[in-house]
């Protein structure tokens, strides 16, 4: 009898690598390895994926790009938005599993699969991410989950594939690391509890200049066009940030935070040039927009950041928001200047055409050209009226 398809949303790590083996193993599948890439494989990480893949006994593996969709659909929104959940965590891993098991869906459907997989545990979003998408978009196929039905830990995976003559650097296993073009989440023993926290090795991304070494990234309409003087716009972009930014060691963090599934959870984190990047954009629409739009920007970015994390990018609402943010951004023009350094870097300034600051109405708190002494005594009367009616009659203070 033909066996059944089953695609697996692999990543080469414990837990699918544990999947690849219990799937055709256990289930007796024909399993189809997926890596939907973000962005955070090198073109020899890659390979050495796939060979690992069919290693593991994979029928056939499958490299799915997705990092182009990934910023065009994503990241340029949460740029727009300036994007930070708990004012912290530029919410990398959170946004990509939706495009990663958009991707999947779609190939399962290509092949006609039986069966989609993943190697989430029960106690995590992702989860409810990949479980989400797949009922949403392919109701049809029937999902397993490994890890989370049997509840297994990292050393009963780790035995069942040395069970199976499956041998790795389990050492090298000893974090969670999930990497794409917009940072890097690391969990480990430590981010388990609340009193210790990630040590130096664990940061894929190591401290390897001194000193300080000054950045330009030059916006239009709220996009990167170019970085130091060199035209550059996408992912690309991006990348030229990171290079630059990573071996600063800058962007480390712990995210502490509330999961999907109701609990609060830790998990470090390394983003350099999403941290660089946002900070920058933001620090340019203070000086280009106006406080209305930056107080709206602020409440919608909110918004779009938690239903990214809370899987629900495929809402309407969603699509709403980014024609928002998209039109917010039509004075967001100009150079930021940023100096880097160990652990963390500066914000020196702007250049902008639309700077609001150089509208010649007046410098704050030197000179006022538009409005007189007596103007603002009126004013400052008006705006009082209220506040003295209210504690004439409630003697509050």
């Amino acid at each position: 009898m033909e066996k059944e398809k089953v695609v697996l949303a692999y990543s080469g790590g414990l837990d699918t690598s544990y999947c690849v083996k219990y799937l055709s193993e256990e289930l007796g599948l024909e399993v189809y390895t997926a890596l939907a890439d973000t962005g955070g494989f090198t073109p020899e990480e890659l390979k050495l994926t796939e060979e690992k893949a069919y290693a593991l006994g994979a029928k056939k593996h499958v490299t799915l790009d997705v990092t182009a969709a990934y910023y065009e659909k994503s990241i340029k929104y949460m740029i727009f938005g300036n994007v930070l959940r708990n004012h912290t965590y530029p919410i990398s891993v959170s946004s990509e599993r939706t495009f990663q098991a958009l991707a999947i869906v779609q190939y399962a459907n290509e092949i006609g699969a039986d069966y989609v997989a993943h190697g989430s545990t029960g106690a995590g979003n992702d989860q409810v991410r990949f479980d989400l998408c797949f009922q949403v978009f392919a109701p049809q196929i029937k999902i397993i989950t490994p890890t989370r039905d049997l509840k297994l830990s990292r050393e009963e995976e780790i035995n069942y594939l040395k069970k199976h003559g499956v041998e790795y650097d389990w050492s090298k296993m000893e974090y969670s690391i999930n990497k794409g073009i917009w940072g890097t989440s690391v969990g480990g023993k430590e981010t388990l509890h609340s009193a210790t926290n990630l040590p130096e090795s664990a940061y894929p991304s190591q401290l390897a200049k001194a000193g300080d070494e000054p950045l330009e990234i030059t916006f239009e309409k709220g996009e990167i066009t170019a970085v130091n003087g060199t035209p550059v716009t996408g992912v690309k972009a991006i990348q030229a940030i990171e290079a630059i930014a990573a071996p600063w060691a800058i962007g480390r963090d712990t995210h502490v935070g509330d999961t999907i599934v109701g609990i609060k959870g830790r998990v470090g984190f390394e983003a350099a040039a999403p941290l660089v990047i946002l900070k920058a954009h933001e620090l340019l629409e203070k000086h280009t927009l106006t406080k209305w739009q930056q107080y709206w920007k602020e409440q919608l970015g909110n918004w779009y950041g938690m239903f990214l994390h809370e899987a629900m990018y495929s809402e309407p609402v969603m699509r709403d928001i980014e024609h928002f943010l998209d039109n917010s951004q039509r004075n967001v023009s100009g150079k930021v200047f940023i100096r880097l350094k160990p652990y963390h870097f500066d914000l020196i300034g702007i250049e902008s055409e639309h700077d609001l600051m150089n509208s010649g109405f007046a410098e704050y708190g030197e000179m006022n050209n538009a409005w007189t002494a007596d103007d603002v005594k009126g004013f400052t009367k008006m705006m009082a009226m209220p506040l003295k009616i209210y504690n004439a009659v409630n003697h509050d203070l």
